[in-house]
Formats: structure tokens, C-alpha cells, sequence
């Protein structure tokens, strides 16, 4: 036992530095780069203007690039975290908080908040939370009473519930005389050109989620292994699931509020840790913090540098990559 601790231990250590040393270049480029420097050696320049405070180098990084790179980071963090937590209570590797609606829901729920005039917090923040967890409520009814054996029944559900999200979502702008309603309709891309740093406090919540999470992890690799198996082994199976239910629900729902809709990261990192590292989630959970915040930073730095001018929402870019990902473990599912 205490082999395998150690074990687990150094292997934590060594994933962690190695992804949290991705995370720093990440995080250094991503405030070194942008639309108007795309020379890499502009992280140069970046490291002098830090010591320089009244300079435009300065206030152009501490005061637009250093919020959107760190909200990039923690909803990155979120959403992959959030997948993965999916995936374990549904297991199906293909679950993730986009595909089930289960973001499109926390969408519907902020953008009534923003149109009734709300403050953000806690009023768009909980209508969102509301959102989410209806929706997640409803895709799993809709599963629980499909066919037995169908294992897709959960995805269809959960397409029917983001289309129908969008759908409301559209005739709520369509009903909006508001002047928000640009930045609703970028907001929906997942746009984080609006990162403001005195939002970045509310990630205060975000963390006990995460906390919460880590220490269940050891559950979390016994409830893959079947609900009766489970609770054989001593696994208050509902209490676990409530608790990591309730958990990723509002944490997602959080980032949705302040970065739109950001979809497949939450199936992109998850799967790629696990077929790197295995299924251990002792392993898995902090992985996918530290990876899904560097691979929303990187998708944002490609959204801001690839166009000619100006930049894209991230949300079309992690739609690129995750898209594609995610019909072929679809296809791959099929003919097993």
C-alpha cells in the first residue's frame, strides 16, 4: 500500500511540474503575444515593460492581455475539470458540459439575467446556475427513459436540449430592444475580449470546487466501475454523485457567465490525459486543471494572432479542433 502511494505521489509530482511548466509558457505567451505583436520575441519586450509601470507596454499588459490570459486559464481549468466529472457520473468518455446543454442552459439562464437588467452577482450567476442544472435535469429524464441499451440515448438527449437552448436563446436576443445585445451574440462564441479584471475575484468561487473534486477522486475511479460495484465496496454512491453533480454544475455555470460558450474542451483534454497518463483519477484531476488551462490559453493566443486583423471568438477555435475529435470517438463508438 505504501508503495503505491509513493508511487501515485512521485507520479502526481512529475505530471504537475511538467504541465504546470506548459502552463507558465503558456500563460508568458499568451500576455507577450496578441492582434498588434506576433513576433515571439515580443515576450522579450513583455519581460522589460513589466519593469518599466507607466509605460503603454506596461498598462497594455497588466491591464488588458494579463485578465483574458488568466480568465483563458481558469475556465479552461473548468470546463476540462467539468468533462471529466461528466464522464465519471454518466461513464460515457463522450459526455462534456457543451455536448450535454448542459452550458447552453447556464447561457439561457444569464443572458434572461442580462436582459431583465440583474446585477451580475448574484443574480446572473444564479439564474445561470438555475439554467444549467434544469437543463442537466432534464437531458438526464430524457435518458433514464429511453430504450434499454441504447448508450447514445444521453447524447441525443443532450443535442435536443442544446439545440433547444439555442433556440430560446435566439428568440430572447430577437425579443431584445438592448444595447448589449453585440456583445451577447460574441458572448455566445465564447469571447474573452471582455475579461475584466474585477471579475476574476469571483474565480474565488471556482476553487473549493476544485478542492472538492480532488479529494473525491479516489470515489471517482470506484464509481467507474458500476453503481452497485461501487456501493459494494462502501461508496454512498447517491451522496457521491449529488455532491460532484451539484459541483461541476456550478462551476461551469460560473464560467459561462463570464467567458459565453466554450465548447469541447471538456472532451478534447480529458481524452487526451487519459490516454496519456491512464484512468487514475488521483492522477487525472489535477492533469486536467493544469492542461485544460493551458489549452484554452493556446486556443486564445491562435484566436487573437491568426487573423489578419482583429481576432476570433476562442469558442470557433476550440469548435475546430473539438468537433472534428469528438465525430470520430462518435464514429469510433459505432463500430465497437
Amino acid at each position: 500500500m505504501d508503495q503505491t502511494f509513493t508511487r501515485i505521489g512521485k507520479r502526481l509530482t512529475l505530471i504537475c511540474l511538467l504541465l504546470g511548466l506548459l502552463l507558465a509558457a503558456a500563460l508568458l505567451l499568451g500576455a507577450g503575444l496578441g492582434s498588434s505583436s506576433r513576433n515571439p520575441l515580443a515576450v522579450l519586450d513583455l519581460l522589460r515593460s513589466l519593469t518599466e509601470p507607466g509605460t503603454t507596454g506596461f498598462a497594455i499588459v497588466w491591464k488588458i492581455r494579463l485578465p483574458r490570459v488568466l480568465l483563458a486559464a481558469m475556465t479552461g481549468a473548468t470546463l476540462s475539470l467539468g468533462g471529466l466529472v461528466f464522464q465519471v457520473l454518466l461513464r460515457n468518455p463522450l459526455a462534456e458540459p457543451y455536448i450535454l446543454g448542459i452550458s447552453g442552459g447556464a447561457a439561457v439562464g444569464a443572458i434572461a439575467g442580462m436582459l431583465l437588467g440583474i446585477p451580475f452577482f448574484p443574480g446572473v450567476t444564479l439564474s445561470a446556475f438555475a439554467g444549467s442544472m434544469a437543463t442537466l435535469a432534464i437531458v438526464m429524464l430524457l435518458a433514464a427513459g429511453a430504450r434499454a441499451g441504447r448508450q447514445d440515448s444521453l447524447l441525443l438527449a443532450g443535442v435536443m436540449m442544446n439545440a433547444f437552448a439555442g433556440a430560446v436563446i435566439m428568440f430572447l436576443i430577437s425579443m431584445s430592444q438592448s444595447s448589449q445585445l453585440h456583445h451577447i451574440l460574441f458572448w455566445l462564441m465564447g469571447d474573452l475580449s471582455m475579461a475584466e479584471a474585477a471579475r476574476l475575484p469571483l474565480f474565488a468561487l471556482i476553487l473549493p470546487c476544485y478542492l472538492v473534486i480532488f479529494f473525491l477522486a479516489r470515489p471517482m475511479n470506484v464509481l467507474l466501475t458500476g453503481r452497485e460495484a461501487a456501493a459494494s465496496l462502501g461508496v454512498n454512491v447517491r451522496k457521491i454523485s449529488l455532491i460532484l453533480l451539484v459541483t461541476a454544475t456550478l462551476m461551469v455555470s460560473l464560467v459561462v457567465c463570464l467567458s459565453g460558450l466554450v465548447g469541447f474542451v471538456g472532451l478534447v483534454v480529458p481524452h487526451i490525459l487519459r490516454l496519456t497518463i491512464g484512468p487514475d483519477h488521483r492522477l487525472l484531476v489535477p492533469a486536467s486543471l493544469l492542461g485544460g488551462a493551458s489549452y484554452l490559453v493556446f486556443c486564445d493566443l491562435l484566436a487573437r494572432i491568426l487573423p489578419a486583423s482583429g481576432e476570433l471568438p476562442v469558442g470557433i477555435i476550440t469548435a475546430m479542433i473539438g468537433a472534428p475529435l469528438f465525430i470520430m470517438l462518435l464514429w469510433r463508438a459505432a463500430r465497437q
